[in-house]
């Protein structure tokens, strides 16, 4: 007869090894990045506890915005993790970014391309495949909130220009600021990103929703399309 598989169940752990009983004593700052996964899972598997299977999901993306990166189905093809707890962990991270974006009791407002640049580049400089983001902004020109539209290559042939001001035209938005990485660490833009926000920028004229900018991000650099007066007339 075969042995079920041995582990240890976290309530069977000392409390002051326990993720949940740490967090309350000495606060979220003390917790490991597997430990705050854990807790977010809120239970592990039928072979493992939560721990050990955040620090499974946390070896396959190397880190938290590797997890952050990583697409819903993906997160569900791990062994242990189905929607439920990749709802879980899709949520805790979007509350993170939020968080961020309206630190200090207030958002972030844009004057020009490097305080867009500095929402932006957190994120995308890590980025191992391109994505295109669409940061929402009020008649002040306050960060809404960024999404991503496109994950893969940026180009006229695949964006549709419907699709990059959906949530915008959703949550009223008077402006947005697009931008999309390139993960050779080299931001020089093509003439297909010049393309692109040539479509962009007509169509938001036609919806009146103001296209700031498009900066194009590659590693710890950016470039202002607008600045360089490419795509903008």
């Amino acid at each position: 007869m075969t042995d079920a598989p041995y582990h240890v169940l976290i309530k069977e752990m000392p409390e002051s090894e326990r993720p949940r009983e740490r967090l309350e004593a000495y606060g979220a700052a003390v917790l490991s990045d597997a430990e705050l996964i854990a807790i977010a899972l809120g239970t592990g598997s039928r072979n493992e506890n939560a721990i050990s299977l955040a620090h499974r999901v946390l070896n396959r993306f190397r880190s938290l915005a590797g997890l952050d990166n990583a697409g819903f189905s993906e997160l569900c093809s791990i062994p242990g993790i189905g929607p439920a707890k990749a709802a879980h962990l899709k949520a805790a991270l979007e509350i993170g970014r939020r968080a961020i974006l309206s630190a200090n009791g207030h958002r972030p407002t844009i004057t020009c391309p490097a305080d867009a640049a500095q929402v932006f580049m957190a994120e995308m400089s890590m980025l191992r495949q391109e994505q295109l983001q669409v940061m929402l902004l009020d008649t002040k020109h306050h960060v809404l909130r960024t999404h991503t539209v496109y994950v893969g290559s940026v180009n006229a042939a695949m964006v549709r220009v419907a699709e990059v001001f959906r949530e915008a035209i959703k949550e009223n938005a008077t402006a947005i600021l697009i931008a999309h990485n390139h993960p050779s660490g080299d931001p020089t833009p093509s003439m297909d990103d010049v393309r692109v926000t040539q479509e962009i920028v007509r169509a938001g004229k036609n919806l009146d929703i103001e296209v700031l900018d498009h900066l194009i991000v590659g590693g710890q650099q950016y470039i202002s399309l607008k600045e360089r007066g490419l795509g903008f007339d």
